[in-house]
């Protein structure tokens, strides 16, 4: 089967049969053969690398080169489909209204976000993806670094500050900074031991072993920052 078409088979009937009819061939939506290339794409960048070659991809999908240009005419604007596909739709908007809610204490805030982001985003695809982003062309890791600057980092910084009983109102430092990103980076770390380096982290015995090590790190981090801190 070419992959731009679908087969919906009808149940067999004798070849001799008045009622004997031929499968039902349906020709795929614009949107469904989009779709399906896209889901492929995102498996093929996934296992091979951001560097893979477009005729690898072809060739797995089943389809010409035609084909795939009419969709996406470039590799870089099947790329930026791929980051809008797998890094912009799992962002959620929620996660900086849980960070802006005053009933919240900062351990509280910091511990439902990160439970929540490593749900969200530790997935093979995503995982790997940026990784291989970041040991080829940085288009997609950097586009999602720039997020997490933009839109989470200060967050994170003001709800440390107020942990600590600090000002909140001047701009975070480098090193305020970067020793957030040693939290952020060490629950990115479970899914690179997942999907990178294929390690378990979990125990028969506990269950919620992923939810432990992020709460154990965060309650760590707002410890330590109070004492760098303050």
């Amino acid at each position: 089967m070419r992959f731009t078409e679908e087969s919906i088979s009808i149940p067999h009937q004798a070849e001799n049969s008045v009622d004997s009819v031929a499968p039902i061939r349906r020709r795929m939506s614009t949107g469904e053969r989009k779709r399906q290339i896209l889901d492929r794409a995102i498996q093929f960048f996934a296992k091979h690398g951001i560097d893979g070659q477009l005729r690898n991809l072809t060739k797995e999908l089943g389809v010409t080169h035609t084909l795939l240009y009419h969709y996406f005419p470039t590799k870089d604007a099947l790329i930026q489909e791929v980051y809008k596909e797998v890094f912009e739709s799992r962002w959620k908007p929620e996660w900086e209204d849980l960070l802006d809610d005053e009933l919240l204490t900062p351990e509280e805030k910091f511990n439902a976000f990160y439970l929540d982001y490593s749900n969200t985003v530790l997935t093979y695809d995503f995982v790997r993806i940026l990784i291989f982003s970041g040991l080829s062309d940085h288009s997609i890791s950097d586009r999602f670094f720039e997020l997490l600057r933009s839109r989470l980092l200060p967050r994170l910084i003001r709800e440390t500050r107020k942990y600590c009983g600090r000002s909140t109102t001047t701009k975070p430092t480098q090193r305020e900074l970067e020793f957030l990103m040693g939290l952020h980076g060490g629950v990115f770390y479970i899914g690179m031991r997942r999907w990178i380096y294929g390690q378990a982290i979990y125990a028969v015995e506990s269950p919620d072993t992923e939810q432990e090590i992020i709460r154990d790190r965060v309650q760590s981090y707002l410890h330590s920052a109070k004492s760098l801190f303050t």
